[in-house]
């Protein structure tokens, strides 16, 4: 039997984002009719769709798997990630259900208490922020797993897959002060107040690698510059950098989302990487290449992928190798970085 189409495959013939051929589904009324038309077409060719049987009532399961995100299924982590699962659960004969913006007191109030009530779905899939243990319990009623993607601790999940933020943090900080530069600030977006969000944690990555180097390295100076959270991040980051009295020689970013509009607007104030500082971003997210940014890897499709895979092995009662994994991002050198020679520090 030639395997059904997924997701991925369907945004790819169509010529337009996952998150689109998602909203197609879920909102159509908010997807333009043309778009809306051509996306169900190749649906229609590549058979996308979900068919129910009897096996749903034989096996009380509901085929449907919740996925709860801080920000919007629009970022380039939510929409690999829902790729990633949806490439494992798609063939299975599962609905992915999206609860985006879990990110309020009242919006996580409203889910961690509907939900268990609801038991609408077989599997809860958490991305990038954890969750309280009150919840926790909550959620743990439905009596579904519940699968962790790149969340900042692990103790109230079944099983987890998270990316180590701390750590590839630190190593790309480090790669800037091997390559000799001595003035390197911080940007990032101030943490939520209601939300501990895994990204978080690579400010500690970067402020544990400026410590511990200034042990042999004195003459290191470093800042962290937190900017407001939105839509106007990299605006504010931005003028956070161009505010600081003597302009930094290089410049470890948050995320990618954060680092490439760092590089083209510096460029209209003369700055320009990497020959007046570098620059590090972190994902490794689209244009990231395009732009030769040098950043950290990681791979959220294929995190999708493994959480999926987990669910459904916990969901069968069969036991798992490994429930809680740490993938290590890797360092991917491209053409925003440069050495720092002793007289261009002076200089």
């Amino acid at each position: 039997m030639e395997k059904r189409a997924g997701i991925r495959d369907v945004a790819k013939a169509a010529g337009v984002s996952i998150s689109t051929v998602s909203r197609v589904f879920s909102r159509p009324e908010i997807v333009s009719d043309s778009t809306r038309k051509r996306v169900l077409e190749i649906a229609d060719k590549y058979d996308f769709k979900i068919t129910r049987t009897g096996t749903m009532l034989k096996s009380g399961q509901t085929f449907r798997a919740a996925l709860l995100m801080n920000e919007s299924i629009t970022s380039w982590f939510n929409t690999q990630v829902f790729a990633g699962i949806d490439s494992i659960l798609h063939d299975k004969g599962y609905d992915i259900s999206l609860f985006q913006h879990i990110d309020s007191a009242e919006s996580r109030e409203r889910f961690f208490t509907n939900l268990p009530v609801l038991r609408n779905v077989d599997m809860v899939f958490v991305a990038s922020f954890a969750i309280e243990a009150e919840e926790a319990e909550q959620l743990q009623r439905t009596r579904v797993p519940i699968v962790g993607i790149n969340v900042p601790e692990s103790s109230c999940f079944d099983s987890t897959i998270s990316i180590d933020d701390e750590g590839g943090m630190e190593r790309a900080t480090q790669h800037l002060i091997r390559l000799g530069h001595r003035n390197i600030v911080y940007t990032c977006s101030q943490p939520a107040p209601t939300i501990d969000s895994s990204i978080d944690a690579r400010e500690r990555g970067f402020v544990r690698a400026c410590t511990q180097a200034q042990l042999t390295i004195p003459d290191l100076r470093w800042k962290v510059l937190k900017v407001p959270r939105g839509q106007q991040f990299a605006d504010f980051a931005l003028a956070a950098v161009l505010a600081e009295e003597t302009f930094p020689d290089a410049i470890c970013c948050q995320m990618d989302m954060m680092a490439l509009p760092l590089v083209l607007k510096l460029q209209h104030f003369g700055h320009h990487a990497p020959r007046d500082y570098s620059i590090i971003g972190f994902d490794d997210s689209p244009y990231a290449d395009t732009l030769g940014l040098t950043t950290m890897h990681q791979d959220p499709f294929e995190m999708g992928a493994m959480a999926a895979r987990n669910a459904l092995k916990l969901l069968n009662n069969e036991p798992l190798n490994e429930p809680f994994q740490l993938v290590e991002p890797s360092l991917i050198l491209r053409s925003t970085d440069e050495r720092r020679n002793v007289a261009q520090i002076a200089a």
